[in-house]
């Protein structure tokens, strides 16, 4: 199977340009994500996510480390974006999300990592925490297909997305990789500081769903188009797996691609919170993977976990 990327298209009819103008007059009073700041980033204004016009990469590389369809067997070529539109006390990547470490970049820059990644061999181009990099991953794309670019473009996002971006993002990402974090608003609250998380998140999916469906792959196992979900699973039933996985499975479909995460571990200020103290035993993960059986969620993957508990990222085995 072999599906071209829909933004050569969008480039070719100058939707691409259009999409990307709208998207940069939306900096002038930012309303990219569901914080709705309102400042102006084309002026240097700072708000929630601390980012002003020009994207801070932490780091862009092949990567070999995602979920198989998505790292195959060249890579996937990651871009993380420093900084992040939610504050997880537990994040594992806190350096690069709360404090910003990274250096500015261009947006020509940007575009040129892109054409690095894809000369490199890789499958795709995958945007970590890119939801408050909407315009400038835009503006990089119209610059990298006038130089060849054609690679599938990955989405890799924590599903804290407003309606008004992805509707930017139809027909320009192939492949959507959101989180589903939390169903009560409260835990959302208090460990990442958006109590509209589930509200945002749920319909975020479900436009998501509605552009690319189910999973697409190549002959050799490799995505092409679609979504697959991720879902940490945190100790003590904070992330209201159960729930979270009946609305997968009701809401959008029994057929939608899961990666079932156990690789919770007490990093950043989580040992400030007692309920968030330890990692992830054996006994909660194996409930979350008889919850996803229970729900006929049988498409995608779950990790194995260490004898200390949780199993690291590059561990995913299909699940059974």
């Amino acid at each position: 199977m072999e599906i071209k990327p829909s933004f050569i298209e969008l480039y070719r009819t100058g939707d691409l340009e259009k999409k990307s103008r709208e998207a940069y007059d939306l900096l002038a009073c930012c309303t990219l994500c569901p914080r709705n700041c309102m400042i102006n980033r084309l002026q240097g204004q700072l708000g929630f996510c601390r980012s002003g016009f020009l994207p801070i990469v932490s780091s862009y590389n092949a990567h070999h480390g995602e979920e198989p369809p998505i790292s195959g067997i060249r890579g996937s070529g990651t871009i993380f974006f420093s900084h992040c539109n939610l504050s997880c006390c537990y994040c594992q990547n806190w350096p690069i999300s709360q404090l910003g470490q990274g250096q500015e970049v261009t947006v020509e820059r940007l575009a040129g990592m892109m054409m690095d990644l894809q000369q490199r061999g890789c499958h795709n181009i995958n945007f970590v925490t890119p939801s408050h990099m909407t315009a400038q991953i835009l503006m990089a794309l119209e610059i990298a297909v006038r130089q060849g670019f054609n690679l599938p473009l990955v989405y890799n996002t924590s599903g804290y997305d407003s309606l008004d971006s992805l509707k930017l993002l139809e027909g320009v990402i192939d492949i959507y990789l959101p989180d589903i974090r939390y169903i009560d608003p409260g835990a959302a609250e208090r460990y990442s500081e958006a109590r509209d998380y589930p509200s945002v998140n749920q319909a975020a999916l479900r436009e998501m769903w509605r552009q690319v469906g189910e999973l697409q792959l190549d002959d050799q196992g490799i995505a092409l188009r679609g979504m697959l979900v991720r879902h940490l699973v945190l100790p003590n039933g904070l992330s209201q797996t159960r729930e979270a996985l009946k609305f997968l499975a009701r809401e959008i479909s029994p057929r939608v691609h899961l990666s079932l995460m156990s690789q919770f571990f007490p990093a950043h200020r989580a040992n400030q919170t007692a309920e968030l103290g330890r990692s992830l035993s054996r006994e909660e993960y194996q409930q979350a993977v008889e919850w996803a059986e229970e729900y006929g969620l049988e498409n995608g993957w779950h990790q194995e976990l260490d004898d200390t508990g949780g199993g690291p990222p590059d561990r995913i085995v299909k699940a059974t």
